[in-house]
C-alpha cells in the first residue's frame, strides 16, 4: 500500500478540483475524493498497471458523482436550515459575479459536455485521457468539446446565466 500511497497523494489536489467543479460544496467535494480514493484503494489490485492512473481516479470519481446526483434526484431536494443565508447579506465582487455566471452557465451545459469542458478546460487532460475517462471515441470527444464550448460561449454572450443584473 506505500506504492499506492506514494502514487496517489500528488494527484489529490487536481481530484479536489474536479470534485469541487462537480458539486460546488468544499465539504461535498472532499467526501467526493475520500470516497473516490476509498474507492480506488480497494480495487488497488484490479487496476491496469499500463494504464493511466490520474484518468482511472477520475473516471471513479465522475462515476461516483453520477451515481450520487442520480439518488439524490430521485430523493428529492435537500433543504439545509443552517445553510440559508439570512438577510441583508453583504454584495459579492463583480469577480464573484463573473465566476457565478461561468458556473450558472456550465450549469445549463448538457452532462456530457460540462464534464469534458472541465476535465480538459480545468484538469488539463488531453482528450484521449478525457475519451477514457468518459469511456466515449477522442473524436466524440472533440466534437463533445466544440460544441460544448460554443454552447457556454453563447450562454455567456446572450445574458441568459446572468444571476444579477450589472449596472455601470
Amino acid at each position: 500500500m506505500a506504492d499506492a500511497e506514494t502514487l496517489l497523494e500528488p494527484l489529490i489536489p487536481a481530484l479536489r478540483r474536479y470534485a469541487y467543479a462537480l458539486v460546488r460544496n468544499h465539504d461535498a467535494a472532499d467526501d467526493l475524493v475520500q470516497d473516490t480514493l476509498e474507492r480506488a484503494l480497494s480495487r488497488w489490485s484490479l487496476r491496469r498497471t499500463d494504464g493511466d492512473l490520474r484518468a482511472w481516479l477520475f473516471t471513479i470519481l465522475r462515476n461516483l458523482h453520477l451515481s450520487a446526483e442520480r439518488q439524490r434526484q430521485r430523493r428529492g431536494p435537500h433543504l439545509d436550515v443552517d445553510a440559508i443565508s439570512p438577510p441583508g447579506t453583504a454584495a459579492t465582487q463583480e469577480a464573484g459575479l463573473e465566476m457565478q455566471d461561468v458556473l450558472a452557465a456550465l450549469d445549463q451545459l448538457p452532462e456530457e459536455q460540462k464534464s469534458l469542458l472541465l476535465l480538459v478546460g480545468v484538469e488539463d487532460l488531453s482528450y484521449d485521457d478525457a475519451a477514457r475517462v468518459l469511456g466515449v471515441p477522442p473524436g466524440t470527444v472533440m466534437s463533445r468539446l466544440s460544441r460544448g464550448r460554443q454552447r457556454l460561449r453563447s450562454i455567456l454572450e446572450t445574458g441568459r446565466a446572468r444571476l444579477l443584473r450589472r449596472v455601470k
